[in-house]
């Protein structure tokens, strides 16, 4: 697989679904890296229903991760997790391949 996620990370990608009235069933979760923040390339989380030629689709429990074939060049590896807790709020990503990090994690450099 390009990219692990944590329980914690699938347990809040759900419930964003369900707060949202997104249907999984017919719903994927695209996973991208797009240019911006201070280090050049940040991570991009959003809905799909649409998998493109060359996206590669990925199934971690009962969610389907859709990925282009630029960001899984960048994502390989790499795990995606959620924290509730004093280091912030939300989902972070730990990736091998990045060679610099913003200070407030949101933003990465290869």
């Amino acid at each position: 697989m390009t990219i692990s996620m944590t329980d914690r990370a699938v347990e809040q990608i759900h419930e964003v679904a369900v707060d949202e009235d997104v249907d999984l069933g017919e719903t994927m979760l695209r996973v991208a890296v797009v240019p911006g923040g201070c280090s050049g390339l940040t991570y991009d989380l959003g809905w799909d229903t649409t998998v493109q030629e060359e996206d590669t689709v990925e199934q971690h429990a009962d969610l389907t991760v859709v990925l282009d074939k630029k960001s899984r060049l960048y994502l390989d590896g790499s795990e995606l997790d959620f924290t509730d807790g004093l280091d912030g709020d939300g989902f972070h990503f730990t990736n091998p391949q990045a060679t610099r990090e913003c200070a407030c994690g949101e933003s990465f450099a290869l």
